[in-house]
């Protein structure tokens, strides 16, 4: 079993910087792809980033290019997600989730996921 835990949500003023993590533990951390989704409220939960088990491949929702970064240590068993120039609609639960399918975090079936943390952007 996969147990994921998000940390490094707050309020942050627009423009501003948060980093969140997602400490993964229970079973090999490298073998798994990793991604970060959110949530507003009122609206359905939307992708926003995903690396790959070696952290060579990275992609991105096209309204976060540009302005977060997703990385991952293996030895650490933890994914992150740097925010930078957030926005107001940036507001949100980020979650992340694991998955050895790409496709399936793609699809937003992954096996595993994380309680979610809030992200709060004030303009």
């Amino acid at each position: 079993q996969v147990q994921l835990v998000e940390s490094g949500g707050g309020l942050v003023q627009a423009g501003g910087s948060l980093r969140l993590s997602c400490a993964q533990s229970g079973r090999t951390f490298s073998v798994y792809d990793m991604a970060w989704f959110r949530q507003a409220p009122g609206k359905e939960r939307e992708f926003v980033a995903h690396i790959s088990w070696s952290g060579g491949g990275t992609n991105y929702a096209d309204s976060v290019k540009g302005r977060f970064t997703i990385s991952r240590d293996n030895a650490k068993n933890t994914v992150y997600l740097q925010m930078n120039s957030l926005k107001p609609e940036d507001t949100a639960v980020y979650y992340c989730a694991a998955d050895r399918s790409p496709r399936a975090l793609a699809t937003m079936t992954a096996t595993y996921w994380g309680q979610g943390t809030q992200v709060t952007v004030s303009s």
